[in-house]
């Protein structure tokens, strides 16, 4: 999930892998800070006492999903050949690979779905995500970036027409939690991973691949990393205002009363236009494509959460560059986010229960940190990354004997 250097060539391939390198400390800083941001909205409640948003799903509602998804792209990057697409023999490796990872991530996430909880686990749409993009390896920065900014634009209004032909009338969204049960229904758990569900992969492919143009990029450069913060920011600033004028033009949230159907629960919807959309917006007005709403997934919503994602990692790179050691911590957990995400789920129940919100989440994130430095100390991976590394050495190495030995 968060390795960067692809494993070492079969000896004597005609396809030469590219020597193991070392980690980008940036990047696994932003990825523990996604991270920890995705257990504070699981674990701290979306108001405060007196009604308002509390800061926690100010801060990172949408934003640290949205930052896990594009990182996402990014390690997809770094484990292909960082700048160099792979080619050939070697293009058809990666790709098994991927999807080698795909399937341990998407394993994990069927199990940890059992869990009992109030959480819309990841991993299952996060697996797919992946095997999405082995589609995508072999293309360089300029297609990959295309690819995914036409996606971020087109994608939420594909979705919008497509949601009525799978769930009916008003697009109703799916809410349940891929477990090993769900693949007895392999129709509607297609569907809600692609179109319906929490994290839809149909729109959030955008995500990926803007990721996989920022991973093919020279990332060690200062100016890279400069570039992605100034850049990030400015889309950060620049979608929201965008979002506010569009929809105030169309009638403001006038538009929108009483167009969220029951299905949707929406029963307050100013809050929830400052909080929180399951996935999708309601087709029952264009309207809806106006909202910047955390995980609305509209043009706005992916455009903006891009944005600070960017300007997160760039920012992350440049401290990186400067002070590794300032970032060791968020590091330690972000080399190891499969792992201490499964642990994070299977556990939120029962320390969100006795410890209660705030309390739960300083817990769980100083747990992540905790083992995550342990382990990056002890020079290991953790253990789920572990067997995903495996799994993508073995099905890269039996891509590799297939091929014919050069004389």
């Amino acid at each position: 999930m968060s390795t960067h250097a692809g494993p070492p060539a079969r000896a004597g391939s005609p396809a030469v892998a590219a020597p193991r390198r070392a980690r980008l400390v940036g990047v696994d800083a932003a990825r523990g800070l996604a991270l920890l941001g995705m257990m504070g909205t699981h674990l701290v409640s979306r108001t405060t006492a007196d009604g308002g948003v509390s800061w926690v799903y100010e801060v990172f509602s949408g934003r640290a999903s949205a930052l896990f998804a594009v990182l996402a792209g990014v390690g997809l990057a770094l484990a292909t050949g960082r700048t160099d697409p792979p080619r050939g023999l070697e293009l058809r490796a990666a790709r098994a690979g991927v999807l080698a990872r795909a399937g341990v991530v998407g394993a994990v996430g069927l199990l940890v779905g059992l869990a009992p909880g109030y959480i819309y686990v990841i991993l299952v749409y996060y697996a797919l995500l992946f095997a999405v993009g082995a589609l995508f390896v072999g293309l360089r920065v300029r297609a990959l970036a295309v690819a995914g900014g036409l996606w971020l634009l087109v994608g939420p209004v594909v979705a919008r027409l497509v949601r009525p032909l799978v769930s009916g009338p008003g697009g109703a969204p799916t809410y349940d939690v891929p477990d090993p049960a769900s693949l007895l229904h392999p129709l509607e758990l297609l569907a809600g991973l692609l179109v319906t569900g929490v994290y839809p992969v149909l729109t959030w492919t955008g995500y990926l691949l803007v990721g996989m143009a920022v991973g093919r990029l020279p990332l060690q450069r200062a100016a890279v990393a400069g570039w992605l913060l100034a850049t990030g920011a400015v889309v950060a600033v620049a979608a929201p205002l965008a979002s506010a004028a569009a929809l105030g033009a169309a009638g403001g949230e006038r538009a929108l009363q009483g167009q969220a159907p029951p299905s949707w629960g929406v029963t307050d919807l100013p809050l929830a236009l400052d909080t929180f959309l399951p996935g999708a917006t309601p087709t029952t007005t264009w309207a809806w494509l106006l909202v910047d709403t955390p995980h609305s997934a509209t043009p706005f919503d992916l455009a903006g959460t891009t944005g600070s994602a960017l300007a997160v990692l760039g920012a992350a790179l440049l401290v990186g560059r400067a002070v590794p050691w300032l970032l060791a911590p968020l590091a330690g957990a972000g080399a190891m986010t499969l792992t201490l995400y499964s642990l994070h789920v299977v556990t939120s129940r029962p320390t969100g229960e006795v410890l209660g919100g705030e309390a739960a989440w300083l817990f769980h994130a100083a747990a992540a940190v905790v083992i995550g430095l342990a382990v990056r100390e002890a020079g290991v991976r953790g253990p789920l990354e572990a067997v995903a590394a495996r799994a993508t050495r073995a099905a890269r190495a039996a891509v590799l004997r297939r091929s014919p030995t050069p004389p």
